[in-house]
């Protein structure tokens, strides 16, 4: 499994990407987890608001900070 944590660094992005590596430890999952910050990278996926997060390619959440339990419910 792929994840990308897509933001340009700042606290929110940092948190999501908290977030998502406390729900892949808690699931006990096989991830790659990325970190996107070149706006150009970001804009690829049509995100206009960060942080987002994308799962194998495809955005799952954008604009806000999800908690580790919503997380773990988008990555089962």
């Amino acid at each position: 499994m792929k994840i990308q944590v897509l933001g340009t660094g700042c606290q929110k992005c940092k948190l999501l990407a908290e977030h998502t590596e406390q729900a892949v430890a808690e699931l006990g999952i096989v991830a790659e987890i990325t970190k996107v910050t070149n706006l150009k990278e970001i804009m690829a996926f049509a995100v206009m608001m960060t942080p987002a997060l994308a799962v194998n390619g495809k955005v799952k959440v954008a604009g806000r900070v999800p908690s580790a339990e919503e997380i773990k419910k988008l990555l089962v």
